[in-house]
């Protein structure tokens, strides 16, 4: 910084100077050599002291790193995926840049799937507002923050989130490390004398952690959903878009969602409304949605644009979804609470449909584990529905 902030002052007065030097050739000609030899003597000054002073200035920048500095940021990296305790760098808004293995193994995502997601979208609802303000204000410099989480696919276990401030080099925001470890006393695996799944317990390692029973049970309940929407799809080998897409809105309806809203791809860019199945009860309102405009829904747009899966809870904007013919916001009139719009995959990154799911009432929302068997199931229907192309 010393030498930057010299090189500047050093730069300025020049500038100034060469502005005093392009004044003085008005002065009558006898004087100009005196000014000629002023300029040659500027001309010496740069070649001999600020070149040398801006190559110093580059070789110790960003560009300039030696093969030792890089070989010490592989083995920083390296280290981060390997160290034993969950670690996740997250922004200020709290999206997930990097994510370790043990972290991965602690919160059940790949790190490729939550890398680019918010990191409070892994969170219970309710702890998502007090973790993106603290996260803020360690991105702020006011220090270093701790607070008790919970986990979406996990909401019965607390979770002590730690976060630091973090400058990585070459950028210029300050990003968060947030370190995640369960707070589980009195757990089985903590009594003396308990083996379990652990590794080497004596030398520290980490143990394995046993999958509770409610975690197991959801997980079995979305194979059986898999399986199901799998035998869907090659049960019956015939029939057009709409029919397939009739047969996937069936499967995921009731079991999965409130609502299914399923679009079909009619064209470069354009989609038709094939299937709307709701609650019971609600004849008038799938009536509304099924008379819907798909590229009047911005959810459904965006998928086609963005070719990505949006997950919503407790939606903020009331018209993502559009309007009925009334001008009513679809979310409110469905009592929508939670939201998954998944794109189906085409070649070449378009887009060969778009289904949309709702739940709505007191039924739980939607989870990071459930969008993720989702966007299995979406791969899935988009090559069935290749087939009928």
């Amino acid at each position: 910084m010393a030498l930057t902030d010299e090189f500047g002052e050093e730069l300025a007065d020049f500038v100034r100077r060469v502005s005093e030097l392009k004044a003085a050739r008005s002065v009558p000609a006898r004087q100009l050599p005196t000014v000629l030899e002023a300029a040659i003597f500027e001309l010496d000054h740069v070649a001999e002291q600020l070149w040398p002073a801006f190559q110093r200035m580059s070789a110790a920048g960003p560009s300039g790193i030696g093969s030792v500095d890089r070989q010490e940021q592989q083995l920083l990296k390296a280290l981060f995926q390997r160290v034993p305790v969950p670690v996740v760098l997250v922004d200020r808004e709290t999206v997930v840049r990097r994510m370790n293995f043990a972290a991965t193994s602690f919160t059940g995502l790949r790190a490729g799937y939550a890398t680019g997601r918010p990191l409070t979208g892994f969170l219970a609802h309710a702890d998502r507002a007090a973790f993106r303000s603290q996260a803020a204000a360690v991105a702020r410099g006011e220090g270093d923050r701790g607070l008790t989480v919970r986990l979406q696919q996990e909401p019965s276990v607390p979770v002590r989130a730690t976060l630091t401030a973090l400058r990585p080099s070459g950028e210029p925001r300050t990003a968060v490390l947030v370190v995640l470890q369960p707070v589980d006393e009195g757990s089985p695996s903590d009594a003396p004398g308990h083996s379990g799944n652990s590794v080497n317990p004596g030398r520290g390692a980490p143990g394995r952690a046993v999958p509770s029973l409610s975690a197991t049970t959801r997980h079995a309940e979305l194979m059986d959903l898999v399986d199901a929407m799998t035998t869907a799809l090659l049960g019956r080998p015939d029939g057009d878009r709409s029919a397939v897409l009739d047969r996937v809105a069936g499967v995921l309806h009731g079991r999965f969602a409130d609502w299914v809203v399923a679009d079909a791809g009619a064209g470069p860019g354009r989609l038709s409304r094939t299937a709307v199945l709701g609650p019971p009860g609600c004849g008038e309102e799938v009536a509304a949605v099924a008379a819907q405009d798909p590229a009047a829904c911005p959810l459904v747009a965006e998928a086609v644009r963005g070719g990505s899966t949006a997950l919503q809870v407790r939606p903020d904007d009331p018209d993502a979804f559009g309007h009925d013919a009334s001008g009513a916001p679809v979310l409110v009139r469905a009592d929508v609470t939670s939201l998954l719009c998944v794109p189906l995959p085409g070649a070449s990154g378009s887009v060969r449909g778009v289904v949309t799911l709702f739940r709505s009432g007191g039924r739980l929302s939607f989870s990071m584990a459930e969008a993720q068997a989702m966007d299995l199931m979406s791969r899935h229907i988009a090559l069935r529905l290749a087939w009928s192309d």
